[in-house]
């Protein structure tokens, strides 16, 4: 099965519910009109796409309607895809992996399935012909070191570790010597599930950065966030709370083969101007893509 066909599946239920009530708006409707454009916006924050966003999107709808003389139902359901795509081609989704080597830091709180998009994106990387070193600085949770172990021999890449308990920035610091010893490509860094009003934990990311940016100053840098998609609007407010601490460059977005809730993606895209560089539909190791605005679209719409 090819990933769009995979991603499809997996937001079957995304589709179902946001498909089904905009051919329900549109049949019920027969002109379109200001009142058909106030269901569109109920549909889309009923969807999880967040009110902010769903207002701005009907907004937009509403003056390309009247510029464009939109008459029919199929023409508004193509704006509005064109105005969901227009979201995501706002900020740049390619991960930035410059030099050799370069780092992808990854936060998130508990339980969002972080380690598990590790593993994954080390072995899309290692099949791109990369040189993946992962470190295993949630040193927190127990179990987490030999879970990311795990992964690790599955994406058949070098790993990084210290005793539980160990200090987190030691391990990253330690995995940065290793890198350069061995001329790897990439060094992905798990960090312990936090939530942001742990300050101490906060603080803790910040200095896992301060090591990465002493000891590799000119490196690219990549900040991920993982989020769970089926906890709908908490996500938004999530990478919210998190930019206030650490400088988020994308989102890994997991779980959306398991959720009606698909649509927060657009929110979370629009209300904090920020790249999905990926998203995870499936248990196995290669189902994680780069994301493709127009393969979402087309796969809810």
């Amino acid at each position: 099965m090819g990933f769009f066909a995979k991603l499809k599946q997996g937001l079957d239920k995304t589709r179902n519910s946001f498909d089904e009530k905009l051919n329900v708006a549109f049949s019920n409707f027969r002109k379109v009109d200001e009142d058909l454009l106030e269901e569109l916006e109920e549909i889309l924050i009923m969807s999880d796409v967040g009110v902010e966003t769903s207002v701005n999107i009907v907004s937009n709808l509403r003056k390309r309607i009247k510029l464009e003389k939109i008459e029919t139902s199929e023409d508004v359901k193509q704006a509005l895809r064109d105005e969901i795509k227009g979201i995501f081609e706002k900020t740049d989704i390619a991960l930035d992996l410059s030099t050799v080597p370069s780092v992808i830091l990854v936060v998130g709180v508990n339980g969002v399935g972080k380690t598990t998009s590790i593993g994954k994106m080390a072995n899309r990387l290692r099949m791109e012909g990369k040189k993946v070193v992962v470190a295993a600085a949630d040193t927190f949770r127990a179990a987490a070191v030999e879970q990311l172990e795990i992964w690790a021999n599955r994406a058949n890449c070098d790993i990084v570790k210290g005793h539980e308990g160990t200090d987190p920035a030691a391990v990253v610091y330690d995995a940065v010597k290793f890198v350069k010893e061995n001329g790897a490509d990439v060094l992905i860094c798990d960090t312990a599930g936090r939530l942001h009003n742990k300050k101490y934990l906060m603080d803790e990311l910040l200095k896992i950065r301060k090591v990465i940016d002493k000891e590799l100053p000119n490196s690219s840098k990549e900040v991920l966030m993982v989020l769970d998609a089926t906890t709908g609007q908490n996500a938004i407010s999530q990478v919210k709370a998190f930019k206030e601490t650490v400088d988020i460059t994308g989102i890994v977005l997991t779980k959306l083969d398991g959720t009606a809730k698909g649509g927060v993606v657009i929110g979370i895209a629009d209300e904090n101007n920020m790249p999905i560089k990926f998203i995870g539909v499936g248990e196995q190791i290669d189902d994680m893509e780069i994301f493709n605005s127009e393969d979402f679209v087309k796969a809810i719409i």
